[in-house]
């Protein structure tokens, strides 16, 4: 009778618990999901507004002033997706003001010719929008940090469609080598609830038509190895490239303005020379003709340079739809070489790249299902595998831990090179 009263007891508590955390998820997924719809649509006139009107790309040096003016007014220029792992590790306190500066910068960033993504953005809003609320509704220190992820799937399903990959990379890319299982149910619900709102207010998700699947088979997944190679250095480059900007700029220019307007001059420049605006913005069209075979083999490399020139030097917005761009023409260019469909090398150069800059494999598997459907899965998880392992220790966040070796089964606990 003790036994019995011990696990009604057990399946009250936990009752209890699930009602909590589905009130607030469904609550969270609600307000995300409208934030997020309404970021999506003002990014994608952005990005419309900028390729109907090229020559506003001349006024991007003077977007920076804005957007460094705006930070330096919030007097906190360490506001970025670092500061929202730092806090799910440690409960850092997140200002709210972190939500409408990325909004707006972001935005302003794409609007004038910088390239940035926005999924980045997207984990800065829910982030900052989480833990204000988290604070609202008195969460305790653990708590608050579940819900901060919570939020996090939210604005990042949200914001690019994939709400089960959304789901999983929240509890997935705050620590390495673990998962942080405590926030599934409140992930899963925020991130389902914030898609259906999102795709009520009609935004819709981002979908790649991979062509001319062939069966798996021994040559085609060597093939599809040094794909995955090649993807998993040129992530390492990235990343480094990042780095080596953001140092670069900091160290010549020490004055914020100056160095956000030399960026911009530098953008400007390279767009005029080149004569294409491919490598700004997002870069969505480009990425569509990578999964058609079609592809200029510098692409990728002007991507990378690009993106390490706008961020760098202070504008605004996120790495992983640069990681995309940078992968599917990356994939295409050498698909092309190797006798195996360029559109399905897209594909694995697209996800290799996110897996090798995140380091988050369970995530990269679920999101190449949500983006290119079932057909093709061995060569994705093939190329997931092979990029976690090769791209080592390197990630876009630098406060992203390795709690376990990605070579041995030992714990390291070490901080991500960045």
């Amino acid at each position: 009778m003790e036994k019995f009263k011990f696990y009604i007891s057990r399946m009250t508590k936990n009752g209890v618990v699930f009602l909590k955390w589905l009130l607030v998820s469904i609550a969270a997924g609600l307000i995300l999901g409208a934030v997020g719809a309404a970021f999506y649509h003002l990014l994608g006139l952005a990005n419309e507004f900028r390729t109907e009107h090229p020559r506003i790309i001349y006024l991007l040096p003077l977007s920076g002033l804005i957007i460094v003016f705006l930070y330096r007014m919030a007097k906190d220029d360490d506001l970025n997706t670092n500061l929202i792992l730092s806090s799910i590790h440690s409960d850092k306190n997140i200002p709210l003001k972190i939500t409408p500066l990325i909004f707006i910068s972001t935005i302003i960033t794409n609007l004038f010719g910088g390239s940035s993504g926005r999924e980045g953005a997207a984990v800065q809003i829910g982030g900052g929008i989480g833990y204000y609320l988290g604070g609202i509704i008195k969460l305790d220190e653990f708590d608050r940090r579940v819900f901060t992820m919570c939020c996090v799937s939210a604005a990042f399903s949200a914001v690019f469609g994939t709400p089960i990959a959304a789901a999983i990379f929240a509890i997935e890319v705050v620590s390495v080598g673990i998962m942080y299982y405590s926030a599934l149910v409140p992930c899963a619900i925020a991130s389902l609830t914030a898609n259906t709102v999102a795709e009520a207010l009609d935004c819709h998700s981002e979908q790649f038509h991979v062509l001319y699947i062939t069966n798996f088979k021994l040559d085609t997944g060597l093939k599809a190895l040094v794909v995955a190679i090649a993807a998993s250095l040129v992530s390492i480059l990235f990343v480094m490239a990042l780095k080596f900007s953001e140092q670069t700029f900091k160290k010549h220019f020490k004055n914020q303005y100056l160095r956000v307007v030399v960026g911009g001059l530098i953008i400007v420049a390279l767009t005029v020379l080149l004569r294409t605006t491919d490598y700004n913005g997002v870069g969505i069209p480009v990425m569509e003709k990578a999964f058609r075979g079609e592809v200029n083999p510098e692409a990728f490399l002007f991507k990378i340079i690009f993106t390490a020139i706008t961020l760098g030097c202070g504008f605004k917005g996120g790495e992983i739809m640069p990681s995309f761009y940078i992968g599917s023409t990356l994939g295409c260019f050498i698909g092309r070489y190797l006798g195996i469909s360029p559109s399905l090398c897209a594909a694995i150069g697209m996800i290799s790249v996110f897996c090798g800059v995140t380091n988050c494999p369970i995530a990269s598997l679920i999101i190449s299902l949500e983006l290119f459907g079932m057909e093709g899965i061995e060569y994705y998880l093939l190329a997931i595998a092979v990029s976690y392992m090769l791209s080592g220790y390197y990630g876009l966040y630098s406060t992203q831990k390795i709690i376990y070796s990605k070579y041995k089964n030992q714990y390291v606990n070490k901080i991500a090179h960045h």
